[in-house]
């Protein structure tokens, strides 16, 4: 098997280490404070073998190997056991079409299923390949879960799905179109997570969950670490983020971290966190220092609408770390947002995605951040995904 640089999890919270295969979930300690309802305590993280790594990558650099090399360095799991279907390596480029000068779009939309979550979900399937285990179980509001059964059917497995039966009607389509089994749960995302949980406690089953399994942190960063090779290997200034559970931004973060680690990069972008107003929960908790959950989270970007984030407290850590901030924008304006975008770049977002411009637009008007610094957008799924929603705003 090809070299990883994977060293060991290491607790988020209480900072204690395991071996690779000690454990799978959260950390054992910190877990046990875990109530329904809470945000996960001790979601682990990857730690790598930082100086080979930047060694590895300088020799990867002059001898100018392609971007897939780079990427697997960072990985936590052999590429020998990813399943076939191409994930990531999505474009990057100017959106010149804005109004903003120096602003970027990294299009994750055009991954195979439509969604950002394909690069969770496949690295999820390739640990189950080297774990040995046929069937992946997971909760979501449509996008994580249509993203697991197309990467799971591209390895010939069992896909699990508990997906909120108000789930946009395409995503649950697509579900079953890459024929995982679904669980139409009369709830909320919070609802299935849950469920999810209760499965993968009584089967022999990978979790999916994000955050739950720490590989979707890794898997996420992805982006990050194509944002930087794509950008020249530098750190642009501001990343726009769109935040329901917490896991893309602090796999955003975690990317450049380990960049930083590795010697690579010396800077990291501040992280601009993006919340839907009535899912404002992790905003609430960088505003005031206190969590607690959003009450009634209803809003048409049904991928960033979560009452529990399961990953507020390193989302928080990433939002700190990176001297970022974070913005809640309505229903209305992501709306206009979302006819900027495709009337404006031809890029289709559904609601979620098109949450970052509505959230550029109030940073701009903040005077947060300057119009002359490199701003990129992170475009996390395809407007087909939710034709409803595109059609109201017409």
């Amino acid at each position: 098997m090809k070299n990883v640089f994977f060293s060991h999890w290491q607790c988020s919270i209480c900072g204690h280490t395991y071996q690779r295969d000690e454990l799978r979930y959260l950390c054992p300690i910190c877990s046990r404070k875990y109530r329904p309802g809470t945000p996960l305590p001790g979601v682990l993280e990857a730690v790598f073998d930082y100086d080979s790594i930047g060694l590895a990558a300088r020799e990867l650099i002059s001898s100018e190997a392609g971007i897939q090399e780079f990427i697997d360095l960072f990985s936590a799991v052999e590429s020998d056991f990813y399943p076939p279907l191409p994930v990531g390596l999505t474009p990057f480029y100017s959106a010149e079409g804005l109004s903003h000068e120096n602003l970027w779009l990294k299009n994750d939309a055009l991954n195979p299923s439509g969604s950002f979550k394909d690069r969770a979900s496949i690295l999820m399937v390739a640990e189950a390949k080297r774990l040995g285990i046929k069937e992946i179980v997971c909760a979501s509001t449509g996008n994580a879960a249509s993203s697991l059964a197309a990467c799971a059917a591209s390895a010939g497995f069992k896909a699990v799905i508990f997906a909120p039966a108000s789930a946009p009607l395409a995503k649950l389509v697509q579900i079953k179109v890459y024929g995982a089994e679904l669980h139409e749960v009369a709830g909320t995302y919070d609802d299935a997570f849950k469920a999810a949980l209760d499965y993968s406690g009584s089967h022999d089953c990978l979790n999916r969950n994000t955050a739950y399994h720490p590989l979707t942190i890794e898997g996420k960063k992805t982006a990050g670490l194509e944002i930087f090779y794509q950008n020249g290997f530098m750190a642009p200034d501001w990343i726009v983020i769109p935040v329901g559970d917490g896991v893309i931004l602090s796999a955003i973060h975690k990317a450049f971290v380990d960049l930083q680690r590795s010697g690579l990069c010396s800077t990291l972008p501040r992280l601009l966190a993006v919340q839907a107003q009535s899912s404002d929960a992790i905003t609430r908790y960088w505003e005031t220092g206190h969590y607690r959950n959003a009450p009634h989270p209803e809003t048409i970007a049904d991928s960033i609408s979560v009452s529990t984030p399961s990953n507020a407290h390193m989302a928080l850590s990433a939002l700190r770390d990176s001297n970022g901030k974070a913005i809640r924008v309505s229903d209305l304006e992501i709306r206009q947002a979302q006819l900027d975008l495709a009337r404006k770049t031809g890029v289709f977002a559904e609601p979620s995605s098109s949450a970052t411009l509505a959230g550029l637009y109030k940073a701009l008007e903040n005077k947060w951040i300057d119009p002359s610094e490199q701003t990129v957008l992170l475009i996390t799924g395809h407007g087909l995904k939710d034709i409803q929603a595109a059609a109201a705003s017409l």
